[in-house]
């Protein structure tokens, strides 16, 4: 911790204060246009469903014109496509990293288990949204997601069956069985989590971790 400098002759404490308090009261920088319009669409749609919510409500929101947001998304079919394509994003990258690391598959799988659960719940309008409305998107759109969803899975699946090829697991279940097992919990999140319900979103991970690991015990 630095030591406190020794108080400043000749009014130089007034002026470094003074310059302090400038720094201090200088506005936020503002937030970019893309961000906006993905907060006031996320709300919208969650709280009116998708297409319940106009463009022009969403610009509104955002504080936008309609241009900003042609210019930037093309539509509100990207919108609603970038909204769970940022949490798929992130969901993947922590799944990689966990896959990846240098420790015993049941130890990555425990890991990556519980953080889809808490990734999701932290991100639950996100979610919500995309349950309810993927089926509004445009086909192309669907079929980005499904194949975007289908990687996500083939790596959740892969530390299943690198377990059960160790001995690790039970190999009684297929993979993909396992996978529907614990994806299935993770996907109806949205419908019964609150916030301020008494599990926080890690002891819930942890409990649905702890059902899958007792799952695959040999």
């Amino acid at each position: 911790m630095p030591t406190p400098e020794a108080a400043p002759r000749s009014g130089a404490r007034g002026q470094h204060g003074a310059a302090r308090g400038t720094a201090a009261q200088r506005p936020a920088a503002p937030v970019p246009v893309p961000q906006r319009l993905m907060a006031a669409a996320t709300r919208l749609f969650s709280e009116r469903g998708y297409d319940r919510t106009s463009v022009q409500e969403i610009v509104e929101a955002a504080g936008v014109t309609k241009g900003a947001l042609y210019h930037y998304f093309g539509s509100k079919d990207d919108l609603l496509h970038e909204i769970y394509g940022r949490l798929l994003r992130l969901q993947q990258d922590r799944l990689d990293g966990y896959a990846d690391a240098d420790e015993p598959v049941e130890a990555r799988l425990r890991r990556a288990a519980a953080d889809v659960v808490v990734t999701t719940i932290d991100n639950l309008d996100d979610a919500r949204i995309f349950f309810r409305s993927m089926h509004q998107l445009s086909p192309e759109k669907q079929k980005q997601v499904r194949a975007e969803r289908r990687r996500y899975h083939e790596r959740f699946r892969d530390l299943v069956a690198e377990g059960q090829r160790r001995g690790v697991f039970n190999a009684a279940t297929p993979p993909d069985l396992v996978v529907d097992y614990h994806f299935g919990s993770v996907h109806h999140l949205s419908t019964w989590y609150r916030p301020d319900g008494r599990l926080s979103p890690q002891e819930v991970a942890e409990h649905l971790a702890d059902l899958l690991m007792r799952a695959l015990r040999p």
